[in-house]
């Protein structure tokens, strides 16, 4: 059975403070991936591997003033991503992250919103399973 998250169980920190205002967090590990065919042959024999790519977003409502600094600033930081429901939970870890881009976006008969883009040198996933009923 699938473990569905809930945001507002859930909460998002960076450098160990939590980020007020948070609307959402996403985020893709992409592996480079090439393929390696006999010759004369349109069959695949095997996959190789190279590097792996982390990009995420996090979306706020109006502005944080932590992740303004953060895309001055150049400076690396971290990411942890708590996310639960009932009694499973799962922790996401963003390391040796640097900010890539802000975008702000205001759209009539709404509030302001600031996405900010950041990539990581890796993503840790952990998971604590539900406690037994």
């Amino acid at each position: 059975m699938p473990v569905i998250f809930a945001a507002h169980s859930s909460s998002v920190m960076v450098d160990g403070q939590p980020v007020e205002g948070i609307q959402a967090i996403d985020y893709r590990v992409v592996r480079q991936q090439g393929h390696v065919f006999a010759l004369g042959s349109s069959e695949r024999l095997t996959t190789y591997y190279g590097e792996t790519r982390v990009d995420g977003r996090i979306t706020v409502a109006s502005t944080n003033a932590a992740l303004d600094g953060l895309i001055t600033s150049g400076t690396a930081f971290q990411v942890v991503g708590n996310l639960s429901h009932g009694g499973a939970s799962r922790t996401v870890a963003f390391d040796e992250c640097q900010m890539s881009r802000k975008e702000f976006n205001l759209n009539s008969g709404g509030h302001g919103e600031t996405v900010y883009l950041f990539t990581a040198t890796r993503a840790r996933e952990s998971d604590t399973p539900p406690p037994a009923a």
